[in-house]
């Protein structure tokens, strides 16, 4: 692992520090490595988000049918079956 240094000013410093203290971090390193994780989340979460409104603006719309729902349930029922077996 690689070391970073960064230049904060004092409130900023203070505020990190009392959050180690506060929150449970083992150190300022843990704090800021959580920070980056919860960035990395949440921008995977909107590119997630615009790729699924760029799929349900895109091409016909059409109502579900029952055996869709079908088709959904089994698909996702299989799936099931194959984790169990795989553990």
């Amino acid at each position: 692992m690689k070391s970073m240094n960064i230049s904060l000013p004092d409130t900023m410093r203070d505020y990190i520090e009392e959050q180690v203290k506060t929150s449970g971090y083992s150190s300022a390193s843990e704090y800021f490595r959580e920070l980056v994780r919860q960035d990395q989340k949440r921008k995977a979460n909107e590119h997630l988000e615009a790729m699924l409104l760029e799929g349900l603006n895109s091409g016909i719309k059409s109502e579900m049918t029952p055996q869709d729902w079908e088709d959904i349930r089994q698909s996702v029922h299989q799936k099931i079956e194959k984790r169990k077996g795989s553990k």
